[in-house]
Formats: structure tokens, C-alpha cells, sequence
């Protein structure tokens, strides 16, 4: 006697439902075959070796996210540490009768500082990225010169 599936409706969230249709088309295969394949292989004995596995690669990966954030978060501190160093031992105190004029100047490039901060933050790209592929490329530039 040969087995008849049987029907069962589930729910996906929209994004879930989007990677699962995306993957059955790219596979050649029905949404139900995709999660009937993949629910077996959640059920079977080597899947929790599998979940193991990805989860450490998941881990690996957000290990290596943070050390770069590490990375980024100190060299941020230090370059606030050598500026706040460099601008209080290199400006003079004003005198009272300039006070004013100053603060009404440094509120103007305040805000000349924000929007050019808003305009850099609107195209996605970073500083600390943007210098590390200068780093990189005179590296790669230094190790390919022949005269060095």
C-alpha cells in the first residue's frame, strides 16, 4: 500500500516565505518539497551535528565582527584622545570681549561639522573603512614595487 501525503498548512513570516520561494526556484523545486526535505533533516540524527555547525559558523563570524568593531571602537578613542590633547594644549584662552563672537562662530561651524557629518552618514561609506582600503592598497603597492 503505497503512502499518501497529507496536507498541512503553515505559516512563514514574509521575509522566511520570500528565501524559501527564492531557494525552491533556484533549486527546481516545489516550496513543499523544499520544507519536507528540510524538516527531515532537522528530524534525522546528524542534524543537531549540522545546527552545531552552522551555529559555530554564525559565532566565528560575530567574532570577527567584533573584533573589528574592537578595532574600530580604539582607534576612535584615540584619535578623540590626540585631538582633545592637540586643541587644549594648542588654544589659547580667550579673552572676555571675544567669548561671545567665538560661541556664535563655533555654534555656525557646529553646524556646518553636523551637516557634512549628515551628508557622509547619508552615502553609507565610513572613514575608518575608507582608511583601511588606503592602508591596503599602499601595502599591496609597497609588496608589488620592484624598486623596494
Amino acid at each position: 500500500m503505497q503512502k499518501r501525503s497529507r496536507r498541512l498548512n503553515i505559516y512563514f513570516d514574509p521575509d522566511i516565505l520570500k528565501q524559501l520561494e527564492a531557494r525552491a526556484a533556484r533549486r527546481d523545486l516545489s516550496k513543499s518539497a523544499l520544507v519536507e526535505t528540510a524538516v527531515l533533516s532537522f528530524l534525522t540524527d546528524d542534524a543537531a551535528e549540522r545546527q552545531e555547525a552552522a551555529t559555530s559558523r554564525r559565532l566565528d563570524r560575530m567574532s570577527r565582527q567584533i573584533a573589528g568593531l574592537e578595532e574600530d571602537l580604539s582607534i576612535l578613542a584615540e584619535t578623540l584622545t590626540l585631538f582633545i590633547r592637540f586643541w587644549l594644549t594648542s588654544t589659547p584662552p580667550l579673552p572676555e570681549s571675544a567669548r561671545a563672537s567665538a560661541r556664535a562662530m563655533g555654534l555656525e561651524r557646529f553646524e556646518g561639522f553636523l551637516t557634512a557629518l549628515e551628508r557622509r552618514l547619508a552615502t553609507g561609506d565610513r572613514f575608518l573603512r575608507e582608511r583601511s582600503r588606503d592602508i591596503a592598497a599602499r601595502q599591496g603597492a609597497a609588496e608589488n614595487d620592484p624598486t623596494e
